[in-house]
């Protein structure tokens, strides 16, 4: 291995580092700090003026469809049945937060194991963003089962010494820049969770990304978890709210811990309707933001300054580092925008290796004014 080969590396595996310290909270208090923003390469690059809300009551207007009473209105429990069977399941259930929406699946699936264990990866959403929501507020303890650099894989559930109330898996891995297992060894941690008859939960905040890489439908994706979370605005766009799919006596229960959790929104239907309005068009999208990071990521390469990963780039995200400091880099970040209207990136943080530092790209609906050009253009003029 040569020298650039092996900074590379190191530079990759300072994800952990970043992701549980710095970065989450750059991100959290990042906002764009210019106005007439035209295009990104991130998730919400472009603030709303309240366009959104305008287009939702025109949606709501032209399809006839009434305000619900804590979501119980014929569209939206439409809604929740199309996202279900999309994913193959018989029901769903729309909530506010996916947060929420997780931890009441994790406690089902542990209660019916009689299991309080629940296993993860180390960038697991329960684990890094949540104050230790999982063992608060619902009693299980999170099992850390896998290394940071790999997805989770049968074998570290196989290997287990301890019994599993339940596995959450993220589809695809933020923190590891959208990385994948291979279709095999998805269906390898299906079969170790069937063997040991734990509960397979997916975090599929970002599922609809896979769906190009693995060039299956989603259903087929799904088939042998237990539930399955979607986000609603995390690459779909709307304002806020997930949903999650599974058997129908699940969701059923699901709904009752809703009321519990204080999910139960008396008016749910400026979210479903900012999602309803959204999913069909941006599903059609995502093999096309997923086609432009591959491009972005191969021209991003050949510039001996970036290392990227994961490598090859399977979905619409991927991770730079680069030699800089968050500061310096801010200041060129807000410049480029100011200059060019384009929002490169949320945040910067630190990595491992001493001057060099990390971002998250993520090619979304914003980065569709964009050529190719302008899109790598911005990019390198952060360097």
């Amino acid at each position: 291995m040569d020298f650039d080969q092996a900074r590379r590396q190191l530079l990759v595996s300072s994800a952990a580092l970043t992701a549980a310290t710095l970065l989450p909270r750059v991100v959290a208090a990042a906002s764009p700090p210019v106005r007439g923003l035209r295009a990104g390469l991130t998730l919400d690059a472009i603030p709303d003026d309240g366009s959104e809300l305008i287009r939702v009551g025109e949606w709501l207007r032209a399809q006839r469809a009434l305000a619900d009473g804590y979501g119980d209105v014929e569209w939206i429990q439409a809604f929740e049945t199309k996202v279900a069977k999309l994913l193959g399941f018989e029901a769903g259930c729309f909530f506010p937060t996916g947060t929420m929406a997780q931890l009441i699946a994790l406690r089902l699936h542990a209660g019916r194991a009689g299991a309080r264990t629940v296993g993860i990866h180390p960038s697991s959403h329960h684990l890094l963003h949540e104050h230790q929501s999982l063992e608060i507020l619902h009693g299980l303890t999170p099992l850390v089962l896998s290394p940071w650099g790999r997805p989770l894989a049968a074998e570290d559930v196989r290997r287990s010494p301890e019994r599993l109330g339940a596995v959450s898996v993220e589809l695809p891995v933020r923190w590891l820049g959208g990385a994948l297992p291979t279709w095999e060894q998805l269906q390898d941690l299906k079969a170790a969770c069937r063997e040991r008859q734990i509960p397979l939960h997916m975090d599929g905040a970002r599922l609809w990304e896979c769906q190009p890489y693995y060039g299956k439908p989603l259903a087929e994706i799904c088939r042998g978890f237990d539930s399955v979370y979607v986000s609603m605005y995390k690459t779909i766009g709307a304002l806020a709210g997930a949903v999650i799919a599974g058997p129908a006596a699940l969701i059923a229960e699901m709904r009752m811990w809703r009321r519990r959790h204080g999910g139960d929104v008396v008016h749910l239907y400026p979210y479903v309707a900012s999602a309803a309005m959204r999913l069909d068009r941006a599903l059609a999208r995502v093999p096309v933001w997923v086609a432009r990071a591959q491009r972005l990521a191969a021209t991003l390469k050949k510039d001996s300054r970036l290392a990227l990963a994961p490598d090859p780039v399977p979905t619409n995200m991927f991770r730079l580092y680069f030699r800089g400091t968050p500061e310096a880099l801010r200041e060129r970040r807000d410049k480029i925008a100011k200059e060019r209207g384009i929002w490169v990136t949320w945040g910067f943080s630190p990595a491992r290796v001493p001057g060099f530092v990390e971002c998250e790209l993520q090619l979304v609906e914003a980065s569709d004014p964009l050529t190719d050009e302008e899109a790598a253009s911005a990019v390198l003029a952060l360097l």
